[in-house]
């Protein structure tokens, strides 16, 4: 799983990715395309890094699930036994 989430730049309307697990409140980033610093704050008003905030967390909320659940699954089918 790709754990990147798309970022509009709200100057140059780029869309570039960063790690989701960057991309929460407080962390700011530059725009690669024309070097605008991006503020990624919970009460900002453009929609772009509103969008990017969810998203980001949406995907660290499965992320985790996928980390918890990872050992289960290994311990389930044992290492000699798999069936491609």
């Amino acid at each position: 799983m790709d754990d990147s989430v798309q970022v509009c730049c709200t100057r140059c309307r780029n869309v570039f990715r960063d790690r989701a697990r960057r991309v929460q409140a407080g962390y700011s980033r530059q725009c690669p395309c024309c070097e605008v610093v991006l503020f990624f704050e919970e009460t900002s008003l453009d929609k772009n890094i509103k969008r990017a905030l969810t998203s980001a967390r949406g995907l660290r909320k499965v992320l985790r699930e996928i980390e918890a659940a990872g050992p289960r699954k290994a311990k389930a089918v044992p290492a000699g036994r798999r069936s491609y």
